[in-house]
């Protein structure tokens, strides 16, 4: 039996970000969401990557013609009507994404309020007070459209997704970017509350290189726990399973249990102002006030 969570006070919203492709961004949105589904929270998965490996692994149907985030971003269904629940676990729920979505782009561009569409459907509704929903976990493709824009507006948080590999921060400088542009102009709330190092091979120096770069960057908003390279995190999308699922006992099950456990029981970590959009531990945010 798994410690239930102390609930959040407000649904926590967040968006798994990162423009580099293959550092474990939808791995991370499902294995993390299953982890807080497993410790007692309600969680919801909204795929908005026309790829549908997050709906794949939470074991959602979505073949075209589904109704998905596609119809819920165009304004032909509600999130309530789109929600299925998952395979994984009994308080996980998905959005699925499905092919239909890869047409988004160009249609949300005629669209009245086009970056705020996926943001309306959520928050502008009641649904997610309705649901009783705690956690929102977006995963979003590896570009800067408007699928991603519509991510960004909809949440508070962003969790970057970084392998302990070469060129790991290629990318995440002109994420930063993206976040503070849409923070000055879109969802002045939206910060990075998390960054999670993935694909961590002890055996290797250079992943330590790198976990230390990343932290000594980043600081204490970087989660202490971090994701081992492992088979049986790469296998289970393969089987339509989360690792949680697949293989619970494996040291990726265990390392994302842990990870979300450490999310949750930390909570938001929100930016200070010398910070940018990089959120810091509440320590750390009362030190930076001090010294000013």
């Amino acid at each position: 039996m798994v410690d239930q969570l102390p609930k959040p006070e407000a649904p926590r919203l967040i968006t798994v970000a990162n423009q580099k492709g293959g550092v474990g961004k939808t791995t991370s949105s499902v294995n993390l969401a299953a982890g807080l589904a497993m410790l007692g929270a309600k969680v919801l998965v909204v795929d908005l990557d026309p790829q549908g490996n997050a709906s794949t692994a939470l074991g959602a149907e979505h073949t075209s013609g589904t109704l998905s985030s596609y119809e819920l971003l165009i304004g032909e269904t509600t999130a309530e009507q789109a929600l299925q629940p998952s395979t994984a676990h009994e308080n996980l729920f998905c959005i699925p994404a499905t092919i239909d979505l890869a047409g988004a782009e160009i249609e949300l561009v005629s669209l009245v309020r086009r970056e705020y569409r996926l943001h309306d459907a959520l928050r502008g509704s009641g649904f997610l007070a309705e649901q009783g929903f705690d956690y929102v976990i977006i995963d979003c493709p590896p570009s800067l459209g408007l699928l991603t824009i519509n991510a960004m507006t909809a949440v508070d948080e962003v969790l970057i997704p970084i392998q302990c590999e070469y060129y790991a921060l290629e990318g995440v400088g002109q994420l930063l970017n993206n976040i503070s542009m849409i923070r000055q102009h879109l969802n002045t709330s939206l910060h990075i509350s998390a960054i999670l190092l993935t694909m961590y091979d002890a055996r290797t120096k250079l992943a330590e290189q790198v976990a230390t770069e990343v932290r000594a960057h980043f600081g204490d908003v970087v989660l202490g726990h971090v994701i081992p390279r492992s088979v049986k995190v790469s296998e289970a999308p393969g089987y339509g399973q989360t690792v949680l699922n697949y293989d619970p006992t494996s040291r990726g099950a265990v390392a994302y249990l842990d990870a979300a456990r450490e999310f949750a029981t930390r909570g938001d970590y929100q930016p200070a102002e010398s910070t940018g959009p990089i959120g810091v531990s509440p320590e750390t945010a009362q030190q930076l006030e001090s010294e000013r």
